[in-house]
């Protein structure tokens, strides 16, 4: 017996000779027992090396079936941020969301690599649990389990009890398995460079969430008075929360703010006034992570309702100039569906422009997956401003993303990270030639030295004074 996973599966519970399901448990994470008839889990992973030709997986600019993302550089240097959006996940009632948001001078690449790598490892970490937890596979897991309104609430408990431990340890695994994997990248220099994470997998009335660092995670909700109302998914993890400080600061590591943004809280070496991390949480900076700062996700479930309309997931960038009711008014009041995100990003540019006349706007990555699953027609997304040309290229997966980071991304909401830079207004927006285009960026802004890397992003402050050799004691 195997334990069957595809990104198009139609997992069914087995069968009696008279049709009667056999399903003792049944959560449909996207794993079926049966027998190897097509492909097992290895054949699948091994597929999904070649992701560009994954079906239904966007990770630029342009729509999928219940979701639009946008991203765009800001005037600081290589766009750091990324996103994806993968339906069909692992069922055909399962949605993979996530953005990252990268800092220091490799921080495009190391967001770039979760972004392609978590997913995956994540899809492992179910199958791997799904089997300790019920040996030969026979045991069918549906993602239809919705909260009880009475009768047997124990069994009802139960049951998600065990869906929570089985999503909760597979985040965990993930997460660790995804930090693993870039302290020990040949190629991929992690020291003093990472990632953030908001990811999130939507499978029917379910929703799972897994984060790290400062991107934020919403929802537009509508109230007993059918008006929109933004409900906080995710908390910020930042080095000024009790619990992360006090974990920082047990592992010697030190937490304060500097004159100049007494509002931003970072993290520093106990023997070096470096890196000055602005998150508590991250992939990668293995420097600091002897002094506090892990890769362990928070996790939360959730059962939506059919209140609940849709989910924006969105880096720093955004949250710096935009509160949490601004986005879902943004979001629920657009045009189209489809241009959504990308009427979020132009919004948070003008705010920077505004609120920070004097500071470089950041980078911004924006997810909205709307939770009926329904979308604009192309040609309504066509009416706003997006090609055909985008959306092929998203949907046929050729599309290519070099490495200097070459995509548009958003910046939205007080995050408290923004740090000013006299004498740069004329960076606040982006020229006339560059807004609209999704697929143009600046120039100027490709060549930039490790140290420019670092500050412009403002998670970091500056590089230590060493390697990866620390002083003798």
């Amino acid at each position: 017996m195997g334990c069957c996973v595809s990104t198009s599966s139609r997992s069914t519970c087995s069968t009696r000779s008279n049709g009667e399901a056999v399903s003792p448990t049944c959560f449909k994470i996207g794993f079926c027992g049966q027998k190897r008839t097509k492909r097992t889990f290895s054949d699948h992973v091994i597929a999904l090396q070649h992701l560009s030709s994954v079906p239904n997986r966007i990770f630029t600019n342009g729509k999928s079936r219940s979701s639009c993302i946008f991203t765009q550089q800001g005037r600081k240097g290589i766009n750091q941020d990324c996103m994806i959006v993968w339906e069909d996940f692992m069922s055909e009632d399962a949605t993979f969301c996530g953005v990252f948001d990268g800092h220091g001078p490799h921080g495009h690449l190391v967001a770039r690599k979760v972004r392609d790598a978590l997913p995956l490892k994540l899809l492992s970490s179910l199958h791997s649990n799904q089997s300790s937890q019920y040996g030969s596979g026979r045991t069918c897991f549906k993602g239809n389990l919705k909260k009880s309104d009475g009768g047997d609430s124990e069994k009802d408990g139960s049951a998600e009890d065990r869906l929570n431990s089985l999503w909760r340890e597979a985040f965990m695994k993930s997460y660790k398995a995804m930090d693993k994997e870039l302290r020990s990248h040949p190629n991929l220099d992690c020291f003093c460079s990472g990632s953030t994470a908001v990811s999130i997998v939507k499978q029917g009335s379910n929703l799972f969430m897994g984060y790290i660092g400062d991107s934020r995670a919403i929802m537009g909700s509508k109230d007993s008075n059918d008006s929109m109302v933004a409900i906080q998914l995710t908390v910020d993890l930042k080095p000024d929360l009790p619990r992360e400080a006090e974990r920082i600061k047990r592992c010697k590591g030190r937490v304060f703010a500097l004159q100049d943004e007494p509002e931003v809280h970072r993290v520093w070496l106990p023997f070096d006034d470096a890196p000055g991390l602005a998150m508590a949480r991250a992939f990668g900076d293995f420097c600091l992570k002897e002094y506090g700062v892990i890769s362990i996700p928070e996790f939360s479930h959730r059962f939506l309702t059919e209140r609940d309309q849709f989910i924006v997931l969105a880096s720093d960038g955004v949250w710096d100039v935009l509160s949490n009711e601004e986005v879902v008014e943004i979001v629920s009041s657009a045009p189209t569906r489809s241009s959504a995100a990308r009427i979020l990003v132009d919004s948070a540019a003008r705010e920077w422009k505004l609120k920070y006349p004097t500071s470089k706007m950041d980078d911004c990555a924006v997810v909205c997956l709307f939770l009926d699953g329904k979308m604009d027609s192309e040609s309504d997304y066509e009416e706003h401003g997006f090609s055909s040309a985008t959306l092929q290229s998203n949907h046929s997966g050729t599309a290519v993303e070099s490495d200097d980071g070459q995509k548009l991304e958003p910046s939205l909401q007080r995050n408290f990270t923004v740090r000013s830079s006299e004498g740069s207004d004329s960076h606040g927006r982006l020229p006339p030639e560059f807004e609209g285009n999704v697929d143009t960026v600046a120039g100027e802004d490709q060549n930039w030295s490790g140290l420019e890397g670092v500050t412009r992003v403002n998670s970091l402050i500056q590089l230590p004074r060493f390697s990866e050799e620390r002083p003798n004691p």
